[in-house]
């Protein structure tokens, strides 16, 4: 048999002295007892210093200070844990353990990857905390989960987000994208698809078909964000074919996709006037060749659209005759359209239906028929239908930590528990609600 060893804690109470003696060592061996006594001090006096010192604190309260800082050093007190953040910021190691988590996009990726932010609350709270955090929810695990899975080989698969607004999507679909980024895959990303059809003050007949309508301002924007995100692959690939875009102007066949778009930075006024005219064109120009080099495997291929419903159905801009435009009669959405087809392989389709900016659709609408309609419907479907809930009650703990931490909620009131569910009543757990209440707070 092995030596057995026995602590007991020998206690005295007078008037001059109340103290908890050392841990009495018996054994027998003594040989043992020796060698062990040194390390039972060790465990002794970490233990006292753990959270199980509350265990003793009923016999021994105010008794223990004097005998722990003979029995071992004082050890500078660890910094407090943020059990609601994660130092992991590789979308690929995300798994279930990190959920309801906050991870931080590092910032020189953040500048690359999302060089227009949106939604616009998130916009505000990235600018007003200093940082980009994005919380590991199950929507956008589930969609990575796939992605890391999938047969490229086969025709590229739709993923359809859905869900109440202020849920998230948004943000999903922000965190499947710098996965994908991450990943080495060119993401064409259109962060608010509504803004293509409302809000457009420059439209221009086009010059390549009749009967559509040109946007330079808006394709001019998105091409720029566009070149930002993917500079590295536009150096590399080449036109498959040459195209005409004016009477004087043409792209010869193998132009690098990068001197194409060098088309629509804007001259200096001494060179003449400036190029956006034909944006829309080399956007159309661009998702086709971007398909074709898709197919032939020297890319992977990210589409993800925000408030992809936007693309069917009627827009709020205008035609001469002050008649509403149809979508598909603006060049922008057609081209669009065309890109979300699944006529292409080694790549993915990520698609976001949202309420937000939607024209015509109620504001109680969420679900995938009725936002999209039947002919945007029909249009997407085969589809992995993505929902996203309002927060866990996990999730919302963490962002409700979260917030304390950026110094968000001041109000004192909020810092109890009664504010606590005070807020969580108000908000129902929804993120975009909770967001706009703490502001006040």
């Amino acid at each position: 048999m092995g030596s057995e060893v026995v602590i007991f804690y020998q206690h005295y109470e007078d008037e001059e002295d109340s103290t908890l003696k050392y841990p009495t060592i018996l054994s027998d061996n003594k040989m043992a007892a020796s060698k062990g006594a040194g390390m039972l001090r060790n465990c002794f006096a970490k233990l006292c210093k753990s959270r199980h010192l509350e265990l003793f604190q009923g016999s021994y309260t105010g008794k223990l200070s004097r005998d722990l800082s003979s029995i071992a050093p004082e050890a500078e007190p660890a910094p407090p844990l943020s059990i609601f953040r994660t130092t992991e910021s590789d979308p690929a190691k995300h798994n279930q353990m990190h959920l309801g988590m906050y991870y931080t996009v590092p910032p020189e990726e953040f500048a690359v990857v999302f060089p227009q932010i949106r939604p616009n609350l998130y916009a505000q709270q990235v600018e007003t905390f200093n940082e980009a955090c994005i919380m590991i929810r199950e929507p956008g695990l589930e969609i990575i989960g796939y992605l890391s899975s999938a047969n490229y080989s086969l025709p590229a698969t739709r993923y359809l987000i859905y869900g109440k607004k202020g849920s998230g999507k948004s943000i999903t679909l922000n965190h499947v994208v710098h996965y994908c980024a991450t990943q080495g895959w060119l993401t064409v990303h259109v962060p608010d698809a509504h803004l293509w059809v409302k809000n457009c003050r420059d439209m221009l007949p086009s010059t390549y078909r009749q009967g559509r309508y040109d946007q330079p301002t808006q394709a001019v924007n998105w091409l720029r964000k566009f070149r930002i995100s993917n500079e590295k692959f536009l150096k590399e690939m080449k036109t498959q074919k040459a195209y005409t875009w004016t009477k004087s102007e043409f792209t010869e066949e193998g132009t690098f996709l990068l001197d194409v778009l060098e088309k629509v930075r804007p001259r200096s006024l001494l060179q003449g006037i400036a190029r956006p005219r034909v944006a829309s064109d080399i956007v159309g120009m661009l998702f086709k060749e971007l398909k074709q080099h898709s197919l032939a495997k020297n890319v992977r291929m990210l589409v993800a659209v925000d408030g992809a419903n936007s693309l069917w159905g009627r827009s709020v801009l205008k035609k001469e005759d002050k008649s509403l435009i149809m979508t598909e009669e603006l060049t922008l959405i057609w081209n669009l359209r065309k890109l979300i087809r699944s006529d292409w392989s080694n790549g993915a389709i990520v698609l976001e239906s949202s309420q937000t900016g939607s024209v015509f659709r109620r504001a109680l609408e969420y679900l995938p028929t009725p936002l999209l309609g039947q002919e945007g419907f029909d249009a997407v479907d085969p589809f992995v239908p993505i929902n996203v809930r309002n927060y866990s009650e996990k999730e919302f703990e963490s962002c409700y930590m979260y917030y304390l931490e950026r110094k968000w909620l001041q109000h004192e009131h909020v810092k109890t528990e009664a504010g606590k569910q005070e807020l969580k009543f108000l908000c129902n757990k929804n993120p975009a609600t909770m967001e706009k209440l703490s502001a006040f707070l």
